[in-house]
């Protein structure tokens, strides 16, 4: 079974005046200026990453749908509200 659980964080980046993305999901690199942009990018993009760079064709044609729908745990940083 492939992975089912990514996190992503925003960290500010005080010099470029963006926030910038760590996490676990392969090939997602986000920078914006603010965190609602942030958000937006990271639901956009972080699916389509997931299915493309962490499960085989051979999982998507044999799992089970229940099996297949990944998790994303999005950490806001602190003092920031959701």
């Amino acid at each position: 079974m492939a992975q089912r659980l990514f996190n992503v964080s925003a960290h500010w980046d005080s010099e470029a005046q963006v926030y910038y993305s760590e996490s676990d999901i392969v090939g997602l690199h986000i920078e914006a200026p603010d965190l609602d942009i942030f958000e937006s990018v990271l639901m956009e993009v972080a699916p389509g990453l997931i299915v493309a760079n962490h499960m085989s064709p051979e999982a998507l044609e044999t799992g089970k749908p229940e099996e297949l729908i990944p998790a994303i745990l999005w950490r806001r940083p602190e003092g920031r509200a959701a």
